[in-house]
């Protein structure tokens, strides 16, 4: 699979997941037009409305972009059990108490709900405690990352010491890195510069030029 000539639509960061057997059977038909392109055949064969439909920057299915709400609704029973966890800074000490670990991301700034000396940012989620960890936006920083559940599209398994643009969002331009084979299943990632706000439970997608190599679900983040 490779990145759509539209850079601004492309959607092969959230299709990394397709097996080398599903691209075998499946088609992309706009991949080489772009969204205005696309918007004059929809006008030229008559489809006047939809040629003019408002762009979405939205989840699709959640209503007002409101995950916490989804959430809420979907696991009535997840506030209560998650409610009360402990706000910590990097060295453990306790800074207050937040709603629940699902209602929080990696780099949040505002809405945590505390008061502080300085501007803070979440920077670690620990489920298992429910534990957020808090601190400067420095503690953003990483430059390591294991990355799990691996479907690579144009290897079988990847070439020894293979470069690779990485991206870590759908949005993220992407960091150069080296990318080593631990197993099946995992990957190290070595970036080759920092990367700010990595995100364990986000997908990370290798690109080698336009192609897409695979990618798989961020483990853990490291700074060294």
């Amino acid at each position: 699979m490779q990145r759509a000539v539209d850079q601004n639509k492309d959607h092969s960061y959230v299709l990394w997941g397709l097996s080398r057997e599903c691209l075998k059977r499946s088609l992309f038909p706009l991949g080489s037009l772009t969204k205005p392109e696309v918007r004059q055949l929809a006008a030229d064969y008559g489809y006047i409305e939809l040629s003019k439909k408002p762009e979405s920057y939205e989840i699709c299915f959640v209503p007002g972009n409101d995950y916490r709400g989804f959430l809420k609704r979907r696991v009535p029973e997840l506030e209560a059990e998650v409610d009360g966890g402990l706000y910590v800074d990097k060295d453990g000490n306790i800074l207050g108490k937040h709603k629940g670990y699902p209602f929080y991301t990696i780099g949040q700034r505002k809405g945590l709900g505390v008061a502080l000396a300085e501007p803070m940012y979440v920077s670690d989620i620990d489920p298992d405690t429910n534990t957020i960890t808090l601190g400067r936006e420095e503690d953003l920083i990483r430059n390591r990352m294991a990355v799990g559940g691996i479907t690579l599209q144009k290897y079988e398994t990847l070439p020894d010491g293979i470069e690779a643009v990485t991206k870590v969002r759908y949005r993220d331009p992407g960091t150069m890195s080296d990318l080593n084979q631990r197993s099946s299943d995992q990957i190290e990632v070595n970036f080759l510069a920092n990367v700010k706000g990595i995100a364990p439970g986000q997908s990370a997608v290798f690109y080698e030029g336009d192609d897409v190599i695979g990618g798989g679900i961020i483990r853990k983040s490291y700074y060294s």
